[in-house]
Parts: C-alpha cells; structure tokens; sequence
C-alpha cells in the first residue's frame, strides 16, 4: 500500500470511527455487556396475545440470553404506574424496569418524576408527534377501536356504536378494561362519544358516558372486563376493543366460535401506546436493550405480525421492509380511512371526565 493509500484509509478509519453509526454500534456493545451482567429484565402488563408480545419476549431472550421476570399480563396503565410508585426502593422481582401504557399516561409519569429518559438508535424515524423530545416516552404501536363478535351467538352484525343499542344485543356488549383505570376502555367509551359527532377531547368524553349510561340502563352492557375466554363462552358475545387483540383472538380461537372484526363506520379512533423506563428500574441496562430490541426492524416487525401497526411502520414501508405476507394479512386500509389520532390534550381531557365521572353517570361497576 502507497503512503497516499495508508493515508486515505486512515482517514477513512477515522471518519468511521467518529460518526453517529460507530458510535451507535460501539454503545450498542456495551449496552448489551451491562445488560447481560444485570441478567433480568422485569416487564409488566405484556399479555403474550397482546399484540404479538409472547414472540416479541422470546426473541429478546433467545437474541441476548436474558431473563424475562413477566408481572401482572393482565394489568391496566393505571395498574403498571401504581407499580412503579409501589415499589421505588425495591430492588426485587415486583418492581418494573419498563411499562407500556396508553399515550396519555407518559406525560403524567414523566410529570411525577416516575420515568427516565433514554433515546433509542431508531429515534429518528419515531414520529415527532408520538414521542416526548426528551425521551422520556415514546409510542410504540397503535391500533382502532373495533366490535369483537361471537358469530355463533351475534347473527346480525353491528355496523356502527348506534346499533349496541338495539334489543337484539341485550347482555351481550363489554368493554376490554374497566374505565375507571384501562386506557383502552377509557378510548372505548371516547370513541363511542366522538361517534355523537358534537366534539372531540372532554365533549366526546361526556357524550361516551351518557352512550354507555344508555347502554347499560338498556340492559345490553355486561359490566364485566370482556376477554377471548368470555367471548367464546357466549358471557360477553361484543366485545369493544382494539382490532389487533381481536384479529388474534380470531387466530387463536380457529372458528370455535367463529369472530368477526368489525370496524365502526364512525368513531373510529386511534390509539397509540407508549413505552418508558422506570426512573426506578432495578435493571436499567436490561431496560435500555429492551428499548433497543423493541424499536429495531425486528422488534417493529414482530408487532405487526401481532396485528399492531408499529410506530416505525411508514419507515419500514418505505424502506421496503415489510413483507407482503404480512401487509396482506391487515384490514384493508378503506375501514381505518376515517380514524381520529386524539391528541394528547385531548385525551388528558376525555380521561379526566371518564374515569372521574363513570360511577356517577353509567353507574356499572365493571368486573374482572
């Protein structure tokens, strides 16, 4: 090699080694030794049915050997933050390094000093609307609002909110949480007021309490938390929920009932989840590798093969790296045209009017 030769690759050398990509990979070493020194990772609230997360946990752990502590699958956003409050000076298996809730309860973490920031090497391709500029939070996936039918039992398939209220869905209508706490209950009982078409933020938040008050005095809600076992067994045959836990169900039930995905004609919202870091996390490193698997093409790809549409998902289009088998496998595109992204003001203020007022106004105390 010529001295102008070792000069121009030094240079070179040089350049690598002091970009963005080096220093990304060089830290992506040294996350993954950390981590694997911590050994655990803790997560909470992450049912393996949900959104494809029973194959997103095994290919963290077959990818970095990593123990998976999983707590409460079934728990709702108010459930994972009151965890991490429960549990600020204990370093054990009950205290979560990460929490994955609805969109609106990442600013109020992040406002109590709850979560931590911490930017994933995929941050630029995150939205700038779905995620904090700080990093405290960041979306994740999202889905729609959707009516889950048991077609052995539902003969006439409901269209749009209007029809829960006909006779013919008598005991037959729950919702996917209880809205005093789940934010995919409160954006059930949103959509169905936004469906009212008077107003979106707390507006279409009273307009859902007086649908479901209406809902329940009609006798056609069933104030239990609706699941793929209570809709095969006939106890709760509509279930309000989002599309990608129903597409599941649809899958895993292998028409014993058979399902049906409908996606309202109006209403139809949006709902985006976040994840964040614990400011608590026994396991930070864990915590950050985590982050880091979740928003890598495959991470991002495992979502959607779980029905979720993931945060990155126009990226990944547009760099060509979603499989046409998978894109083949959604909706058609026709029935999200409509969909409402509420902001986060918007469901701050729909939130507080819901869960504060459900008991007074609906006055159906919803059970597990």
């Amino acid at each position: 090699m010529t001295h102008r030769n070792r000069m121009l690759a030094s240079a070179a050398m040089l350049a690598f080694m002091t970009s963005p990509l080096f220093a990304q990979t060089a830290n992506l070493d040294t996350l993954i030794a950390e981590a694997k020194k911590e050994g655990e990772l803790t997560v909470i609230a992450l049912a393996n049915d949900w959104c494809g997360y029973g194959a997103q946990i095994k290919s963290f752990k077959d990818k970095y050997g990593i123990k998976v502590n999983e707590l409460n699958p079934d728990a709702s956003s108010a459930d994972e933050i009151e965890a991490i409050k429960a549990n600020k000076g204990n370093k054990g298996p009950q205290a979560p390094d990460v929490i994955d809730v609805g969109l609106s309860f990442g600013p109020s973490a992040k406002a109590e000093g709850l979560i931590q920031p911490y930017k994933v090497a995929t941050w630029a391709t995150i939205p700038d609307g779905q995620k904090d500029p700080e990093g405290y939070w960041y979306g994740d996936y999202y889905g729609v609002l959707a009516f889950q039918v048991n077609k052995d039992i539902v003969k006439n398939m409901p269209q749009d909110w209007a029809d829960l209220l006909k006779p013919e869905y008598k005991n037959s209508v729950a919702l996917a949480g209880d809205p005093r706490g789940s934010s995919q209950a409160v954006q059930g009982v949103y959509a169905a007021g936004l469906a009212a078409g008077k107003g979106a933020g707390a507006v279409a938040g009273e307009e859902g309490l007086k649908f479901f008050a209406s809902l329940n005095k009609a006798g056609n809600f069933v104030p239990v938390i609706g699941k793929a076992a209570s809709l095969a067994q006939g106890a709760t045959p509509i279930i309000i929920r989002w599309d990608y836990n129903a597409l599941a169900d649809r899958d895993t039930l292998k028409g014993n009932p058979p399902v049906e995905v409908v996606v309202p004609k109006s209403g139809v919202v949006a709902g985006v989840y976040v994840q964040a870091i614990s400011a608590y996390a026994p396991h930070p490193n864990a915590a950050k590798l985590w982050m880091e698997h979740l928003y890598s093409d495959e991470g991002q790809l495992n979502w959607l093969k779980g029905y979720c549409h993931p945060i990155r998902f126009q990226n990944l289009v547009d760099t060509k790296k979603v499989p046409a088998e998978l894109l083949a496998k959604l909706p058609p595109a026709e029935a999200y045209a409509k969909a409402a992204f509420p902001s986060l003001d918007e469901q701050s203020k729909s939130k507080d009017v819901i869960t504060k007022q459900w008991d007074a106004v609906v006055g159906a105390n919803v059970q597990k």
